[in-house]
């Protein structure tokens, strides 16, 4: 005698598990434009390595005694591969309840689900694909009580950051506990007019402001990415999203005991671009393309920009040199002439925390005239958010390298530098420093002086003609109060060799775990 009625059995509530909400239910979900997560699933994780956990979960109906159907539990999780390492990944069902929680003691996924256990306790990267709106006000009618908001907490949600990569596909709608979870990882995505993230949707914005407001229109990508912030990135398709997850994940380590990947690299370390002796204009107000400028020093083909979109005064990139993961952040000179405001400071904040967090080295490239000022920028509190991105720098332990391209000025300045290690920085020859630039400098320090003068315009140029001469950056390394003036031709084989050298001042394996992991 066997089992295989019971194995049969099994098969048949798999199958019922595979159908999600219904034909009905998974054609709607199509028509909107986006896929179920079984689909999902499968685009985003190598071909055949997703075991899945908790299939047979759900709601069953009898009629006496015997299976009629099971409406599966509205999550889809279990282990996985992607580009051959494991994963925990998990995400909602919208065809089920539109993804709403499960109601169970023990829950497959959301906050405090199996799947944040599974990616804790192997030590594995955590993949969310979110979809969904969390709890409802029809669980207190299930359960004859209602309970305090944190029954299911983000504690373990919090504990990850400081443990494993955390990256979360914003791939429908997102409200209430999972918009909590999207905004409690390394790495967001979300989809361009079909994936919209919020607190609270549209009914409930009607109900307490009197506002009528769609839902794109509330936390579409215009919101969520260009304007606030909350998400990194955005993609035009859900495939193009699964590529955005992948390339971020190919930068990480399983974990924070581990160190980034390094690769075979066939790009010279020594590569030495012509471009880069010209790519800098004379004219110190000219901006250039610091985009360019990174392609020609990295490693080719290498970066993966987080937050394009958002606080655009700031580059933040992923990349690698001679095929070592590094962190790049660099100020832009065609947005506010570089100078860094306070989406800018919380860009370079949280990009600092994930880079110290993985064991990441920090390559700075500067161009920043200051903290933006005037009366938007104090309203803003620039001035708080860019002091707090220097106590960010200040606090990373990852080696640190600068090298200034053209103005690095006051207190932005400090925030490019590592002050607590090694403190390397080197310049270009078009480089100038300071704790302002000499234009503000002079009329600040010599108003009087300016003012008494025959010919106020006149003098002032005259005392910025004098300082000007001590602000050659030669000046500055002949007292060696920098380290080093380099051809920028030079500068792809300087970065390479310091950070092949700093390499074993990375924690390993048998470091300490981080005390703290990475603020949201």
């Amino acid at each position: 005698m066997s089992w295989q009625a019971e194995a049969d059995e099994i098969a048949r509530r798999r199958a019922f598990a595979d159908q999600l909400g219904g034909p009905e239910m998974v054609a709607r979900q199509h028509d909107a434009g986006r896929m179920t997560i079984r689909e999902r699933v499968a685009g985003l994780v190598d071909q055949g390595s997703f075991q899945e956990v908790g299939r047979l979960t759900g709601s069953a109906k009898y009629a006496d005694g015997v299976l009629q159907s099971v409406t599966p539990a509205p999550y889809v999780m279990g282990l996985a591969r992607i580009d051959g390492r494991d994963v925990a990944i998990g995400g909602e069902d919208f065809t089920v309840r539109g993804g709403t929680s499960w109601g169970s003691s023990r829950r497959k996924g959301g906050q405090g689900g199996l799947v944040e256990d599974l990616a804790h306790n192997y030590r594995i990267p955590l993949v969310n694909l979110i979809d969904g709106s969390g709890g409802s006000v029809t669980s207190a009618e299930r359960r004859g009580y209602s309970v305090l908001p944190g029954i299911h907490g983000f504690e373990q949600s919090v504990r990850l950051l400081g443990e494993v990569p955390v990256v979360s596909g914003v791939m429908g709608t997102a409200a209430g506990g999972p918009a909590g979870r999207a905004i409690l990882s390394h790495f967001t995505v979300m989809v361009k007019n079909t994936s919209q993230v919020f607190a609270a949707g549209p009914p409930v914005v009607k109900r307490s402001l009197g506002q009528q407001i769609t839902k794109e229109d509330l936390g579409g990508s215009k919101v969520a990415v260009d304007l606030a912030g909350t998400i990194d990135n955005v993609a035009e398709t859900e495939q193009a999203a699964f590529g955005q997850i992948r390339r971020f994940l190919s930068y990480m380590p399983q974990n924070v005991w581990e160190l980034p990947p390094t690769i075979a690299c066939s790009d010279p370390a020594d590569r030495a671009d012509e471009e880069l002796l010209s790519i800098v204009p004379r004219e110190r107000r000219k901006p250039y393309n610091m985009r360019r400028l990174m392609s020609l020093v990295a490693d080719k083909d290498s970066l993966f920009e987080i937050q394009p979109r958002f606080g655009r005064a700031l580059i933040t990139s992923l990349g690698r040199m001679d095929g070592q993961v590094v962190g790049i952040i660099a100020n832009n000179p065609m947005i506010y002439g570089g100078a860094m405001d306070g989406a800018a400071a919380r860009k370079q904040i949280h990009f600092i925390d994930l880079c110290d967090c993985f064991h990441i080295p920090i390559v700075f490239l500067v161009d920043v005239p200051g903290f933006m000022v005037g009366l938007q920028a104090e309203q803003a509190a620039t001035l708080r958010d860019g002091m707090r991105a220097v106590h960010a720098a200040m606090q990373a332990t990852v080696p640190i390298l600068t090298v200034i391209i053209r103005k690095c000025y006051g207190m932005a300045g400090m925030a490019t530098c590592d002050k607590n290690g090694l403190d390397l920085k080197v310049g270009w020859p078009s480089a100038e420093w300071g704790s302002l630039p000499i234009e503000g400098g002079v009329a600040a320090a010599f108003r009087r002086e300016i003012e008494r003068s025959p010919d106020p315009a006149a003098r002032e140029k005259e005392l910025e003609a004098e300082l000007r001469e001590y602000a050659s950056p030669f000046r500055t390394a002949e007292a060696f109060a920098i380290e080093d003036i380099i051809d920028p031709r030079e500068t792809r084989a300087f970065l390479c060799r310091f950070l092949n050298a700093a390499r074993g001042r990375l924690a390993t394996s048998l470091g300490p775990k981080p005390k703290y992991g990475v603020r949201p």
